[in-house]
């Protein structure tokens, strides 16, 4: 829109209006999303990661373990996330010169990783998940041992909430040029140097008299620190279901009322008006005292027919049924789970409206996810931590001579959706040439070593015991049925 000095300036020199109104145009929003005029004011625009979760953090871990304790369907969403993600457990096999040592220790070591004596190792690697993703970040603390402590290697894990965390110290470091953010302390060059923790969990019930109040430091090598970082220059973690908790409260405040209107569509009410006087109830004689009585007129009988008094008009109440209940809060449970990061079908249990097809391009999708998840941030934060840890505790121990960090992860394997067709898929891309048999075996969970081992062994085993020849045999004949039953059915499909 032009002003008066446009008008002013157009009327004296035509040449510098147009150029004015040109220029004016090209200053004007190119996108409607940065339009003001919706009204629409973001939160806390242009804050830092750090500085968001330092104002918000904390009520969302709250309301995020609020949801996980009394909500189904989002402690369904997290097991279901921790069994897909995790599984039987992440596992480790060490591939340089002192494989055979470092492999046969983790095996001992596993069953005595846990410094609280509760979990294995494995245990621990499901619980670190799930509190991330609960409360946003979880810390895992390693602890050296002694030798005298009869362990495989002398080292164990402390799983710690993100409670511990001393989330509000922040500024200069006591007597250093170092950071401190959110209770994390940082170097001059921005890496991370240490975390300052409580002794204890300061949500205890009981605090020992040893406990104090204030935080210490704690060297960053100790300490692994797992969360999923959003954001660049993002410290601190965030809870999953936080872009959910607004939707998640609304629909349980809706299905709250949803049940109480059933209970009143249960019950047929009357309202009576003239004289009720014979019908009233006496009052008790402590109603009575205190000037109370009661609007109740007795109860309803079934199958009788009742003179009322006259000069008595009834009203009869009966609630009536609101369509479209279902529907809305499977619709609610649809944007719920995808906010989440799960399908609805996890989330719920309900499978009555998917077809083989659509599950199957759903759970594609899911599986990309996962490895993502696990190749991104479980292995590298997670794993890799604890393996090189292992392999230094286990040169400490006196299990070998070099620590050797040379290792490859397996993670839990997926069970197929259709067996006999994902089995066919996958000889047909290894006779292509278009993977190997070792690829196929890894992306099931397989060791493909342990594996090819292990056939050796029975062939072999089989060969002595003259038993090869015959599974050959009848391996040949089962060949030759499938060939003849695919020749027939091809057939009768030409016809």
């Amino acid at each position: 829109m032009s002003n008066v000095i446009d008008r002013v300036i157009g009327y004296f020199n035509p040449l510098q209006g147009l150029r004015r109104h040109h220029i004016r145009e090209v200053l004007t929003r190119a996108y409607e999303g940065a339009s003001k005029r919706d009204g629409w004011k973001p939160r806390r625009p242009g804050a830092s990661a750090n500085t968001d979760h330092a104002v918000d953090a904390g009520t969302l871990r709250v309301r995020s373990r609020a949801l996980v304790q009394n909500v189904p369907y989002i402690a369904q969403g997290l097991r279901s996330l921790v069994a897909n993600v995790v599984g039987t457990g992440i596992t480790p096999n060490w591939k340089g010169p002192g494989a055979a040592k470092l492999n046969k220790a983790w095996a001992e070591w596993v069953s005595q990783a846990d410094a609280d004596g509760r979990l294995d190792l494995y245990g621990i690697q499901a619980a670190a998940y799930r509190a991330m993703e609960q409360d946003g970040e979880v810390l895992i603390r390693l602890r050296q041992r002694r030798k005298s402590d009869s362990l495989a290697v002398p080292l164990q894990l402390q799983l710690l909430e993100i409670d511990w965390l001393d989330s509000y110290r922040t500024g200069r470091a006591e007597g250093s040029t170092n950071t401190v953010v959110n209770g994390i302390e940082y170097d001059s060059l921005g890496r991370v140097a240490g975390y300052w923790l409580f002794d204890q969990h300061p949500g205890e019930m009981v605090t020992t008299m040893r406990g104090r109040s204030s935080s210490h430091f704690v060297s960053a090598e100790n300490i692994i620190h797992l969360f999923t970082p959003d954001r660049p220059g993002q410290g601190r973690g965030f809870p999953r279901v936080a872009p959910v908790i607004a939707r998640v409260r609304d629909l349980q405040v809706y299905e709250d009322a949803e049940l109480q209107r059933k209970n009143l569509e249960a019950r047929l009410s009357v309202l009576a008006s003239g004289d009720v006087a014979q019908l009233a109830t006496p009052p008790t004689v402590e109603e009575g005292v205190n000037g109370r009585g009661t609007n109740e007129l007795g109860a309803l009988s079934g199958g009788n027919i009742i003179q009322l008094p006259m000069g008595m008009t009834t009203t009869v109440v009966e609630p009536k049924a609101a369509p479209g209940y279902t529907d809305y809060v499977k619709w609610q449970l649809h944007l719920i789970s995808a906010g989440f990061g799960v399908t609805y079908e996890m989330m719920t249990g309900d499978v009555s409206e998917v077809n083989f097809s659509s599950a199957r391009v759903r759970r594609l999708d899911f599986v990309r996810e996962v490895e993502m998840l696990q190749w991104t941030l479980l292995v590298p934060r997670l794993c890799d931590r604890i393996c090189r840890a292992f392999a230094d505790a286990a040169v400490l121990g006196g299990v070998v001579d070099k620590a050797d960090y040379q290792v490859e992860h397996s993670t839990p394997k997926w069970d197929y959706v259709n067996p006999q067709q994902d089995v066919r898929a996958d000889l047909d891309e290894i006779a292509g040439g278009l993977s190997s048999i070792s690829e196929k075996l890894r992306r099931r969970g397989y060791k493909p070593e342990a594996v090819f081992k292990e056939l050796a062994d029975d062939i072999q085993k089989l060969r002595d015991l003259g038993l090869l020849d015959v599974l050959m045999m009848l391996q040949k004949g089962r060949q030759m049925s499938d060939g003849q039953g695919d020749s027939q059915a091809t057939a009768a499909a030409q016809k």
